[in-house]
């Protein structure tokens, strides 16, 4: 039974559904078949390789056109967004946080901030996110320009989180950045997923922010293919203990 989010699986809704993708890139296909659930306040980890296709997975469910999908659907709440452009599936509640941000000149971080939460109903909730990524001090300067590595991360995090979206692509959010930075990152995703119920779909690199989303599910992407699905915690070990090419071994 499909309600206005999606369709029911275990007490959520399925916000977002990828069903066989396949997704080229000049010529190449770098996603093969890719299949996946994430349900309201879920947090799933897109765990893989350099060059397994984890990028061109999010710019794809995006819509993003420097991507070619040739077979597959992408569902938001149960509606086939898949012809859709990437400015229609932003209109709709796909959020992409971008690996670098862009520089804005004369547009500062509070002003810019204040835009998105007026749009997006989030005003209430400015302040609020803003002082929890320890951001206060930069809202006047413009927008990442000048930014450490982890203030840019931060701000992106900051304004991905107003939009309050339905899904959020998050592409290492915690690249690049010192151990302080991935804990506030950590603590304002949960915010996204349990303020808003957000699904989020994070690609990360690195154990620590995994471990500490609390999150449901890790998908291990190799080749353009997910070689395994199961709990974060065993995939995260795994990893730990034999890299990608073991954390698939056995069952889960």
């Amino acid at each position: 039974m499909l309600s206005p989010s999606g369709r029911a699986r275990g007490g959520e809704w399925v916000v977002l559904r990828v069903v066989g993708l396949r997704v080229e890139v000049g010529g190449g296909e770098v996603v093969k078949e890719f299949s996946l659930e994430v349900g309201e306040g879920e947090v799933h980890l897109l765990l893989g390789p350099n060059g397994a296709g984890k990028t061109t997975l999010l710019s794809a469910i995006a819509g993003l056109p420097r991507v070619r999908v040739t077979g597959g659907r992408v569902l938001l709440g149960g509606v086939d967004v898949t012809g859709l452009s990437a400015t229609e599936r932003a209109r709709m509640g796909i959020a992409l946080a971008y690996q670098i941000p862009p520089e804005l000149t004369g547009v500062s971080l509070e002003k810019l901030a204040a835009l998105v939460a007026e749009r997006f109903g989030t005003s209430r909730h400015l302040g609020e996110l803003a002082e929890l990524l320890e951001l206060k001090h930069l809202m006047g300067r413009d927008a990442f320009r000048g930014f450490s590595g982890g203030e840019r991360k931060r701000a992106e995090v900051f304004l991905t989180a107003l939009l309050r979206p339905k899904v959020a692509l998050l592409d290492e959010p915690d690249s690049g950045v010192d151990v302080d930075s991935v804990s506030l990152i950590a603590e304002a995703l949960r915010f996204m997923a349990a303020e808003f119920n957000s699904a989020l779909l994070v690609v990360t690199h690195t154990r620590m922010l995994a471990e500490q989303l609390r999150s449901t599910a890790a998908h291990v992407l190799i080749d353009g293919r997910v070689s395994c699905s199961g709990p974060p915690d065993e995939i995260l070990s795994r990893i730990a203990r034999g890299g990608f090419s073991e954390a698939c071994a056995g069952s889960f």
